[in-house]
């Protein structure tokens, strides 16, 4: 059963006297929390109703008014309208999942061929300044906090290239002060000496610290929503500049005006109701599209998984099978935009999902810092940093790359030459 108001929070073992007090603070009075629909000094504002239309969809989204009738009379279209898309993330949809994913998996092909892609992260810090309840390196979880230098990521990414791999996504912690935006640019052009295809996953930034980025070999940037419902993300983001809801949705926004060539998009399945998240992911997509026709657009469906020091985090009502609902209904909505399957879920239901509507999936996965390494050479890992999340689906990225193949499906390390 989904609780609205549940808020993850963790036991802090070690915390000095006044940290320990303004985080008590933070967590029971509101009052003590800055507002967080208000820019804070330094973030840009851009010009942008798509914020508006996305609230305004999901306010008016009765999930359980859809019948049966409406969900066959969606399916019987060759196009699929935002109303047919509501439709489809319904409860009614429920028992039709299978004539879902047979059309999914017709559009997947149409569009996409037999190709999935194949990419693997790397975490080069996790030192944080939010207190986001839910996650692992939030500023008042105790762990092993760890940045590495340029020549430590020289040698992770190396590792890495070893293996054969052609895209990494760089990820950090939102730490502004321990991973600076040159910081995560001189890594960037570190990992330009390995890599075909650089994404990262970090702190959202301005547009001309984005244009900076791309200048150094960025192609593509992610960043998690969360949560779109403005009132629950509240009570999840209880400090930092993550608390701000606002500038963090127009991230892509800026991303793109900052000349990236493409932007990926995800709520946090399970941090919220699921089905209201969703609508606002792919509508987040579906306005940035018509605004920005050229871009190269993603989703993701994460859900929440198990973290350091809280073992008891889970993704509520959202099992396999509403999982496998979101995406083909992703699938038949948006039939261009790519779609992200991440570790978090189990190596059976990635495989599965991969000949139905997903088109890219992580191998070789480690949310931790500093410990490709160790995973592919069987080197000591003790001066790594400890890990976001814990993942699924570990298989390396040769394992995955055979998978794929015995599974059918074509993989593919990179689409793009420079000239």
């Amino acid at each position: 059963m989904n609780e609205e108001n549940q808020v993850y929070f963790i036991d802090s073992d070690v915390l000095p006297p006044k940290a320990l007090e303004r985080k008590h603070r933070l967590e029971n009075d509101p009052s003590f929390r800055t507002n967080h629909m208000e820019y804070m000094p330094g973030m840009e504002i851009i010009s942008s109703n798509i914020k508006d239309k996305v609230l305004e969809a999901i306010a008016s989204f009765d999930y359980d008014s859809y019948t049966a009738n409406d969900v066959e009379r969606a399916l019987s279209k060759d196009s699929c309208t935002v109303e047919d898309f509501k439709t489809l993330l319904s409860p009614a949809a429920a028992p039709y999942l299978e004539q879902m994913a047979r059309k999914a998996e017709e559009l997947t092909k149409n569009h996409f061929g037999n190709t999935v892609y194949i990419f693997t992260p790397i975490y080069i810090a996790n030192y944080c300044q939010n207190y986001c309840v839910y996650c692992g390196f939030n500023c008042y979880n105790n762990i092993k906090r760890k940045k590495l230098d340029m020549a430590e990521i020289e040698q992770e990414m190396q590792v890495i290239a070893k293996t054969g791999m052609e895209e990494v996504l760089i990820l950090t912690g939102e730490s502004r002060k321990y991973s600076d935006v040159q910081y995560i640019g001189e890594a960037v052009k570190i990992a330009r000496k390995y890599f075909r295809n650089i994404g990262v996953e970090i702190y959202p930034v301005n547009t001309d610290e984005y244009r900076y980025l791309h200048e150094c070999g960025v192609d593509y940037v992610t960043v998690f929503q969360e949560t779109y419902n403005t009132e629950k993300y509240e009570t999840l983001h209880l400090l930092g500049h993550k608390r701000v809801w606002p500038y963090r949705f127009d991230a892509q926004e800026r991303a793109l005006m900052g000349g990236m060539r493409g932007a990926g998009f995800s709520a946090l399945l399970g941090l919220d109701n699921f089905r209201k998240d969703a609508l606002a992911s792919a509508l987040h997509v579906y306005y940035i599209n018509r605004k920005y026709p050229h871009a190269e657009l993603s989703l993701s469906c994460p859900r929440l998984r198990p973290i350091v020091n809280n073992d008891k985090i889970n993704p509520g009502d959202v099992g396999e099978r509403e999982l496998c609902q979101v995406l083909c209904a992703y699938r038949i909505f948006l039939p261009f935009v790519g779609i992200t399957v991440s570790s978090r879920e189990s190596a059976e239901f990635r495989n599965g999902i991969a000949k139905i509507c997903a088109t890219k999936v992580s191998a070789g996965v480690s949310t931790g810092i500093g410990d490709h390494e160790e995973k592919y050479e069987g080197k000591d890992s003790e001066k790594g940093g400890d890990e976001q999340f814990e993942i699924n689906d570990g298989r390396s990225f040769a394992k995955m790359y055979k998978d794929m193949e015995e599974g059918g499906l074509q993989p593919v390390l990179n689409d793009y030459l420079y000239v």
